[in-house]
C-alpha cells in the first residue's frame, strides 16, 4: 500500500511538471528551460544526499543511464513542449512509456503478464486513445512536437529498464544523484548556444519560483521516489503507474494554462485511472526476473552493459 501511495505522489508531481515546464518554455528557449530544471534538481540532490559514494566501476553505467533518461528524455520533452500543448505531452509520454517497457520486457522474456494485468494495460491504452482523440489538431508544428514526445517516452522506457539492474546493486538515491548530474551536464552543453537569447534581467520572481519547484519536487524528490519504486516492484509495475499522469497533467494545464478538458478526454482519463489501479494493486506482481535482474542473464546484454 505504501509504495502505491508513493507512486501516486510521483505521478501527481510529474503531471504538474507538464504545465509548469510549458510556462518556463514560454519565457526562455526550451534548451535553457530543460537545463535550469535539472541543474537545480541536481544541486538539491547533492545538498540533501551529500554526494553518496559511487563505486568507480559503476560510474559509466550510471552516467549512461543519466544520458538516456535525463538528457535524452528532457531534450526531446522540452522540444515537444515548445511545439505542442502540454496536454499532448501529458497523454503521449505516460501512455507510450509503459507500452514500450512492457513490449521490451515481453520480447526479452523478463515479464509475464497475468490476465488481470493485460486487461488493465488494454483498458489504460484504450483510455489514452480516447483521450488523444479528444485533443484537436492545430497544425504541423504540433505533429512534430507530438513525435518529440514519443521519442521522450522511448527514452524514459529505456531509463527505467536500464536502471533496474543498477538498483539491485546500488541505492536508488545514489543512482538518481549521479544520473541526474550527468544528464544535467549534457543539457547544459546543449543549452549554451541558446543563452544569448535569454533576457536574464527580465525574468521575474514567478519564473524562478517555478524553476525552484520544478527542480526540487518533480525532479529531485520524484526521481528518487520513482527509482525506489522500480527497485521494489520492478520497472513494469512502476511505469504502469504513469497512466495516472494524464489526469494530473490535464488538471494542472487547465488551472495554470487555461487549457480546456473536453468530455471525451474525461472519459479517457477515467479509463486510464482504472487501468493504472489494476496494474499497481498489490495482488499483481512482476515476475522475479523483472524485480531483480540476475547478473547471469546473458540474454540481456543491452540492459546489463549500460
Amino acid at each position: 500500500m505504501r509504495i502505491r501511495v508513493l507512486l501516486v505522489l510521483v505521478m501527481a508531481l510529474w503531471g504538474s511538471a507538464f504545465a509548469s515546464s510549458k510556462a518556463a518554455v514560454g519565457d526562455v528557449p526550451h534548451e535553457v528551460a530543460g537545463f535550469l530544471r535539472f541543474l537545480i534538481g541536481a544541486l538539491v540532490l547533492l545538498v540533501v544526499l551529500r554526494a553518496p559514494r559511487l563505486p568507480a566501476a559503476e560510474v559509466p553505467r550510471v552516467a549512461g543511464v543519466g544520458m538516456v533518461g535525463v538528457f535524452g528524455y528532457n531534450a526531446l520533452f522540452f522540444l515537444g513542449l515548445s511545439l505542442a500543448p502540454a496536454a499532448d505531452g501529458s497523454v503521449i509520454v505516460p501512455m507510450a512509456a509503459p507500452v514500450c517497457t512492457v513490449a521490451v520486457g515481453l520480447l526479452l522474456g523478463r515479464v509475464r503478464l497475468s490476465g488481470a494485468r493485460l486487461l488493465g494495460l488494454v483498458t489504460a491504452a484504450t483510455g489514452g486513445l480516447v483521450f488523444f482523440l479528444g485533443i484537436p489538431d492545430t497544425g504541423d508544428a504540433r505533429l512534430l512536437g507530438d513525435l518529440a514526445f514519443l521519442g521522450a517516452a522511448a527514452c524514459w522506457s529505456a531509463y527505467t529498464l536500464l536502471g533496474a539492474p543498477l538498483l539491485s546493486r546500488l541505492p536508488a538515491a545514489t543512482v538518481t544523484v549521479y544520473a541526474t548530474a550527468a544528464g544535467a551536464t549534457a543539457l547544459g552543453l546543449l543549452a549554451v548556444p541558446a543563452f544569448a537569447e535569454v533576457h536574464w534581467s527580465e525574468l521575474g520572481l514567478e519564473f524562478w519560483l517555478n524553476q525552484a519547484y520544478l527542480g526540487a519536487l518533480p525532479t529531485a524528490l520524484a526521481y528518487v521516489l520513482y527509482y525506489r519504486a522500480v527497485g521494489q516492484v520492478g520497472p513494469t509495475t512502476a511505469t504502469s503507474a504513469m497512466f495516472l499522469v494524464p489526469a494530473f497533467g490535464l488538471t494542472c494545464a487547465w488551472i495554470l494554462l487555461g487549457e480546456s478538458i473536453a468530455p471525451l478526454q474525461a472519459v479517457g482519463a477515467g479509463l486510464m485511472f482504472i487501468g493504472a489501479w489494476v496494474n499497481t494493486r498489490p495482488a499483481v506482481k512482476d515476475s522475479t526476473s523483472d524485480r531483480t535482474p540476475s547478473t547471469s542473464d546473458s540474454a540481456l546484454p543491452s540492459i546489463e552493459s549500460v
